[in-house]
């Protein structure tokens, strides 16, 4: 009897933790202004600068949600490219021996795909096959912060930080593919706004092993404006 008891109280305390992941996550869902908004915009460009290396650079971001995605930096008069449309990515980087467009990687493409997306992995996880799980809180810049660990369907982990007061992400931890290897990134949100209903972090710092690698100031969104797919395609 004490073993039947021991394992349902696991089995309650369990449920309970995803219960409550999820209920944070749905919670930070409506703070940004709802799974549903999100997917009703069909098209977003976004501009502003990258602070880098000491350089202030142009980037411009272009959507359509949950099919194409390309971001475009000018750096000295040349443009660093990534794009994505239907499965397929590609880049152009003369500051990395490639100067012409080649195919993205698989870690690559798996990101671009992720960005073609407006509503984030979190925000959608259910339907992308991932799970939730709470891992209690941590400190974040003096405040504690809800950590939510992310899992997709192919086991990729990503960590959330939620404000317990806002519901809104304030730090977001996962390993990118840069120039070939695998990559912790600790990504900080700040200055959200809201343009088409829905919220847009307009201020984003990115750092490596503590030191920051680059800042994004976005300053201009325009949501369902004509977006031509060809620009999409591999060049």
């Amino acid at each position: 009897m004490k073993k039947i008891f021991f394992g349902l109280l696991a089995f309650a305390v369990l449920s309970a933790r995803a219960q409550t992941a999820g209920e944070i996550v749905q919670k930070y869902a409506n703070a940004m202004g709802g799974l549903e908004n999100f997917n009703k915009i069909k098209t977003i460009k976004m501009s502003g600068t990258v602070a880098t290396q000491g350089m202030n650079l142009p980037i411009t971001i272009q959507i359509i949600n949950g099919k194409a995605m390309r971001s475009d930096v000018e750096v000295m008069g040349q443009s660093v490219t990534n794009a994505y449309k239907d499965g397929k990515g590609w880049k152009i980087n003369p500051f990395a021996g490639a100067a012409s467009a080649t195919d993205a990687t698989a870690t690559e493409l798996s990101d671009m795909k992720n960005q073609s997306f407006l509503a984030n992995q979190l925000m959608d996880y259910k339907s992308r096959g991932s799970k939730v799980e709470l891992e209690g809180q941590e400190d974040i810049n003096g405040s504690k912060a809800y950590k939510i660990k992310l899992t997709d369907s192919d086991n990729k982990v990503t960590i959330y930080d939620i404000d317990p007061t806002t519901f809104l992400a304030v730090k977001v931890v996962g390993k990118r593919d840069i120039m070939g290897q695998e990559t912790e990134i600790e990504t900080y949100l700040t200055e959200p706004k809201e343009f088409g209903g829905v919220k847009f972090n307009t201020a984003i710092t990115q750092k490596i092993g503590g030191q920051t690698f680059q800042e994004i100031h976005l300053d201009k969104f325009e949501v369902n404006v004509p977006i031509d797919e060809k620009i999409f395609d591999k060049q």
